[in-house]
């Protein structure tokens, strides 16, 4: 299973998380994944209907027990962990996933995205 995992701030636009997206190389996902309070933004959800993905709502606690490769102060302050694109990915992409793609920022600064591979579940 391959799980793109997002971050984004409030004012992202499905424009932005695809740009994101699209800097990691990874044409094609199973899954897509970002912090729960994040899920139902219509940015994001219009993401998941346009790719045909489910989505995984990842929990602050799921986030903060992963392994990221990349580390921003100011998300750890916020969020528990060093990268939310990361450690949901790493999340939503199951036990012994491995991180595919660190994260990479939209040109417009708005969302993130980090790709991560895991087993089939």
């Amino acid at each position: 299973m391959i799980v793109a995992g997002f971050g984004f701030r409030a004012a992202a636009t499905t424009d932005s998380l695809r740009a994101a997206l699209i800097a990691t190389g990874v044409t094609q996902v199973d899954a897509i994944a970002t912090p729960a309070d994040k899920a139902i933004t219509p940015a994001f959800a219009a993401l998941a209907r346009q790719l045909g993905v489910p989505v995984h709502c990842i929990t602050p606690p799921a986030m903060q027990t992963e392994k990221t490769a990349t580390k921003s102060a100011k998300v750890l302050a916020k969020r528990g962990t060093g990268s939310v694109a990361e450690a949901c990915a790493l999340a939503a992409a199951g036990t012994n996933a491995t991180l595919q793609a660190p994260r990479f920022v939209s040109p417009d600064k708005m969302a993130t995205c980090a790709i991560a591979q895991g087993a089939d579940t």
